[in-house]
């Protein structure tokens, strides 16, 4: 039986050193952060002109999310749609994925007439949430972890599924880096609590080293999709095709994408910290 296939019996207590954050990762955030600003500061002030001048409202987006054992913290974003969006249908479609075997994509992957100029570009690249370096320096999140859910989502898990918040969420992660949107909610939590039993220094370098990768296939497979197929627009609501085998994770994702998956990288980072 997989790693995938294993669900947890019993969950640990918040009080236990699992649920503790270690701190090696709050240093590692920091001097990334301070590596990276030289590019992060000029990206995020061209992307904050560009939703400025291309639709009305403000530059970020602010919205509730659960954190580290259940915490609830304000999350930030660029805002990729118009100010008057409903919340409302987001939420159904985040409770059809919990509730079903469908892939994990994201609700305007085939058109949604509430982004604004370039928020489809910066949701498909994750660039809108370039902001959350901000949650990181607050200590709310981590550059690598789960991703924060919404209260709704919570509401909706199992005590098993919410061992996923005994460590801080992130940016990135096992999940973004091991197929993401063609992997079920089921397997996402798995990605998620294999990461928090496994999370070392290394296998968070390395997590970040497969980001930007992970996202370049993303874009292109969104690509070949609209080539193939004409940008077609779903209506909101309308049914995703489910997965029709679970994912393991030695397996290539469904679709010939070769992301490496969750145990492949894992023995990468046991490798290199014995090196």
């Amino acid at each position: 039986m997989n790693l995938l296939q294993q669900q947890p019996q019993v969950r640990r207590s918040p009080s236990s050193d699992s649920a503790r954050i270690p701190r090696w990762k709050r240093a590692l955030d920091i001097v990334c952060i301070l590596i990276a600003s030289p590019v992060l500061l000029p990206v995020m002030a061209v992307i904050s002109a560009l939703i400025k001048l291309g639709s009305k409202g403000p530059i970020l987006f602010h919205q509730e999310r659960i954190g580290h054992l259940g915490q609830r913290f304000m999350c930030l974003k660029f805002r990729t749609m118009e100010t008057d969006a409903d919340a409302s249908v987001h939420e159904g479609h985040c409770a059809r994925l919990i509730d079903s075997d469908l892939p994990m994509v994201k609700m305007d992957s085939h058109g949604d007439s509430r982004v604004v100029p370039f928020g489809r570009q910066l949701r498909a690249t994750g660039l809108d949430e370039l902001p959350q370096v901000i949650n990181v320096l607050r200590g709310d999140m981590s550059l690598v972890g789960p991703r924060p859910c919404l209260p709704c989502e919570y509401d909706r898990h199992l005590d098993w599924q919410k061992e996923r918040y005994n460590t801080l969420p992130g940016l990135t992660g096992l999940w973004q880096v091991s197929g993401k949107n063609t992997t079920t909610f089921n397997q996402m939590i798995r990605f998620d609590l294999q990461y928090d039993r496994k999370k070392s220094p290394w296998l968070d370098l390395i997590i970040m080293l497969r980001t930007i990768p992970a996202v370049i296939v993303q874009v292109q497979e969104i690509r070949n999709n609209e080539k193939s197929s004409g940008r077609p627009t779903r209506k909101m609501g309308s049914p995703l095709k489910p997965i029709s085998q679970p994912i393991a994770f030695t397996e290539r994702i469904p679709g010939g994408t070769p992301v490496p998956g969750a145990e492949s990288i894992i023995v990468q980072e046991e490798l290199w910290r014995s090196k």
